[in-house]
């Protein structure tokens, strides 16, 4: 018996499903789980974002949000960690932080898990860089190496302990080394 290939979905009907946890996305047409975090990926995640925090938030130049839903060309994602300057972050009519974010952070980070396809995590940060997204991270803690994307460039890779971390020029107070981001996996 020949199986049909299942339907797919499209964007708005997608986005008026309930949340799931962990998150669905969605991309060309599938719905796809994310893996659930784990020790590592929710260690650096959760120092991560705080330590961008710490380095933009008091200066309103921008602001790290984890596990926010994206929407932009095409796709919803939602990267471990996004980073939206302050004039990008979208409002609503009462100037609070919006509940839905229709464009590409300025800066993705992702974390790989250890179930989690590193292919399908790499194609999402290429569609953010596509869609003006400045910097993108891959970080791997089982092989404690990250990778670094610019858009049209070569990815480079930093897996030595004093090697400094590129940061996009919005974010050039924050200072980390490889080292910094995995000895959070230490404390």
């Amino acid at each position: 018996m020949v199986q049909s290939p299942p339907k797919l979905m499209t964007l708005e009907e997608f986005l008026d499903l309930p949340e799931t946890k962990p998150a669905n996305e969605y991309i060309d047409g599938h719905i796809i789980q994310k893996p659930m975090p784990q020790g590592k990926h929710s260690t650096i995640q959760t120092e991560l974002s705080a330590t961008v925090n710490s380095a933009l938030k008091p200066h309103k130049v921008g602001k790290a949000f984890s596990e926010l839903r994206c929407t932009f060309g095409g796709r919803s994602t939602v990267p471990d960690v996004s980073v939206f300057t302050q004039s990008r972050i979208p409002r609503d009519e009462n100037g609070e932080i919006a509940n839905s974010f229709p464009l590409p952070p300025d800066w993705t980070i992702e974390i790989l898990s250890p179930d989690q396809n590193q292919t399908k995590v790499t194609k999402n940060i290429l569609h953010c860089l596509n869609h003006g997204t400045l910097i993108g991270w891959l970080i791997d803690p089982d092989e404690q190496t990250i990778f670094v994307y610019l858009p049209k460039q070569q990815p480079e890779v930093f897996d030595e302990p004093d090697q400094s971390l590129p940061v996009p020029a919005f974010a050039n107070e924050l200072s980390l080394t490889v080292g910094a981001v995995f000895a959070w996996l230490l404390e």
